[in-house]
């Protein structure tokens, strides 16, 4: 059976793994990305991955989910934030293509989980499905026949810059967000505060961190009532590292999205929480290159 290399690349940790041709993910690991030191260096730990499988195994194809805006005919980056420098121009697809000799595809990691849920995950059999991704800021994607909308520049669903209450939707609404509220209300330094502490702590009945996530969810409640309104999706599948914490949060956010919903939007409102967790950028880098390359 064939195998291929999938990568999924984010601001914090490269993730990667061998996936054979029925979608199994065989083995996997990560390292940091090191981000600081740009697009260039990302390239190359990406060139020594896959050096790495190739010799133990015979690869058919690569892989890679990545952050940033993403050209996926180019396998280019269009657009990074700043957290990884001289990413926005870097190329993926042609050099990894040119040394290797075998077919690269590249997605939006947000888009790569996307299409994990919508086909093998939360919002399998729902159609059209939006994901949105809770962490250091908010992404979102939307799948409809089985296939990600990219709008008329790579850029649909990039739904953290929506413009809410003076901010946007990932100024007010991220984990990032979350942990500068607690901060502030305990008066605290920031980097003694992250989203597990602050839950911890919301459990134990802590008046300033059950507040903050209250207004984290009211938030996010609005944002989600804002795209039912302009996409009304099947279902909305929540993914991040915070939507770990699904006891605490699924009533929380669902009561809010109703809130801000009118009607037969409010009552068919389905909100579900990401089945692949860590591993959806990795599981939908190959769906995507699977789609391009369909046997």
């Amino acid at each position: 059976m064939k195998k291929y290399v999938s990568i999924d690349i984010g601001g914090t940790a490269i993730k990667y793994g061998l996936i054979n041709g029925d979608g199994e993910i065989l083995t996997h690991s990560e390292m940091p990305t090191e981000a600081q030191k740009g697009g260039p260096s990302i390239l190359v730990k990406a060139i020594k991955i896959v050096e790495q499988f190739c010799q133990e195994h015979t690869v058919s194809g690569i892989c890679i989910s990545t952050a940033g805006v993403v050209d996926t005919k180019k396998g280019a980056i269009l657009y990074a934030a700043p957290l990884i420098p001289r990413y926005t121009g870097i190329c993926l697809k042609e050099p990894l293509e040119k040394q290797f000799h075998v077919p690269c595809e590249v997605e939006n990691d947000v888009n790569c989980a996307g299409l994990a849920e919508s086909l093998s995950g939360a919002g399998r059999g729902f159609d059209p499905m939006l994901m949105l991704t809770v962490g250091t800021g908010i992404g979102g994607s939307l799948v409809t026949g089985g296939q990600i909308y990219h709008g008329a520049s790579y850029s649909a669903c990039e739904v953290g810059y929506l413009k809410m209450r003076g901010s946007d939707f990932q100024t007010l609404g991220s984990a990032s967000s979350l942990c500068q509220r607690v901060a502030e209300k305990k008066q605290e330094p920031l980097e003694l505060w992250d989203g597990l502490r602050i839950f911890r702590q919301a459990m134990l009945a802590d008046p300033a961190c059950i507040q903050a996530i209250d207004e984290m969810t009211e938030v996010i409640g609005l944002g989600i009532a804002n795209l039912c309104y302009i996409l009304n999706p099947e279902i909305i599948v929540l993914g991040g590292g915070i939507m770990a914490q699904e006891d605490y949060l699924s009533a929380r956010i669902q009561k809010a999205a109703e809130s801000f919903l009118v009607g037969n939007l409010a009552s068919s409102l389905r909100i579900a929480f990401a089945k692949h967790k860590n591993l959806a950028g990795m599981l939908g880098a190959f769906y995507h290159f699977k789609a391009c390359h369909p046997d």
